[in-house]
């Protein structure tokens, strides 16, 4: 068994897992500001996400732990690469979980309003980082024959990365309206929901296709077939999902935004391989899963360790998800904070 390809094929399961799940989070927590300014509304919008937040963020810390053991000079290299980036996405989502738990503790407007704010400011920062990120990723970045990176910050940002930023900030936010319109029953949230998601939703379809044309032009992704396939299809998709939303079948919209997301993330990781991070100084610089892997005796114990755990982790989260499946009343929503 060939231990590197195979973390390679987790590691991008585990952070398309992430981009799926955490990418309605972070659209709910964006859409927050906006759909409504009554604090009691806001409420019922938080008791959808309340429960199983923490749980998805768990996606992105297991990535980032199985990219640290598999893949060591990768996880060096990325920290160093993105440290004010990841440090800025850290505050917000800091931010973002004292949020959750401070927001109930004082029956004051005022004091909630506050704290809606900054839970919308911590999904916000996050959300429009990861698409930065990621294009940055495939674009390829200045790293020397050390392994090391040799710009700045503002190195990161592009006119093909802030697009790729705006990008992933609209596609989540449709994707929390589409979400909000599965778990609200309050009649004036499920509209503005659904307005806020064919605004958003249109946005996102028109900085996809910008965000595929430069991909075309500032990288090399579309080398692969499969990879220029799977963004086509994804992109299919995505449109196929608005007009699922604007026929208000609000189920078919979400399963079909959320393949989108899928079929995105798979397209970006198929470009990649063989490589983790591309260099834009020298091809032969870049991380691959040959020249920044740990041994193969710590890959196998690491795969062990992963068909035991990752069935637990995975049935708990479809637990949790079965729980909390019933729809957010005010009723509801008024007796149980998060």
């Amino acid at each position: 068994m060939d231990y590197n390809i195979l973390w390679f094929v987790l590691i991008a399961v585990l952070f398309t897992g992430f981009f799926f799940l955490e990418g309605f989070d972070y659209g709910v927590g964006t859409l927050l500001h906006f759909i409504s300014k009554d604090e009691k509304d806001r409420t019922q919008i938080i008791q959808t996400i309340g429960p199983v937040w923490d749980g998805n963020e768990v996606w992105m810390i297991t990535a980032g732990g199985a990219m640290f053991a598999a893949f060591p000079h990768v996880y060096a290299t990325m920290f160093s690469t993105f440290y004010i980036a990841l440090f800025l996405m850290l505050v917000a989502l800091i931010l973002r979980g004292v949020a959750f738990e401070f927001r109930h503790h004082r029956d004051d407007d005022e004091w909630k309003r506050r704290w809606s704010c900054a839970l919308t400011i911590g999904s916000v920062i996050p959300a429009f980082l990861w698409g930065v990120a990621v294009t940055n990723l495939i674009a390829g970045l200045p790293i020397g024959a050390n392994m090391v990176y040799q710009g700045g910050f503002f190195d990161l940002l592009t006119p093909y990365t802030v697009v790729g930023g705006v990008t992933f900030l609209c596609v989540f936010a449709f994707h929390g309206a589409a979400f909000l319109s599965l778990r609200l029953t309050n009649t004036y949230l499920l509209a503005r929901a659904r307005t806020l998601a064919l605004k958003f939703g249109a946005a996102a379809a028109v900085f996809y296709v910008l965000c595929m044309i430069l991909t075309y032009t500032e990288t090399d992704l579309y080398d692969s077939t499969a990879a220029g396939a799977a963004l086509f299809v994804s992109a299919v998709l995505f449109v196929a999902g608005l007009v699922a939303m604007y026929m208000r079948a609000q189920k078919p919209a979400f399963i079909l935004g959320g393949l989108a997301i899928v079929g995105t993330t798979v397209g970006f990781f198929t470009g990649l391989f063989p490589r983790l991070m591309v260099s834009s100084l020298n091809p032969g610089w870049s991380l691959t899963i040959r020249n920044a892997s740990s041994t193969e005796y710590t890959l196998s114990i690491m795969t062990i360790a992963a068909v035991i755990l990752v069935p637990i982790v995975l049935i708990y989260q479809i637990w949790t998800y079965y729980i909390f499946r019933k729809r957010i009343t005010p009723e509801s929503a008024a007796h149980t904070e998060y």
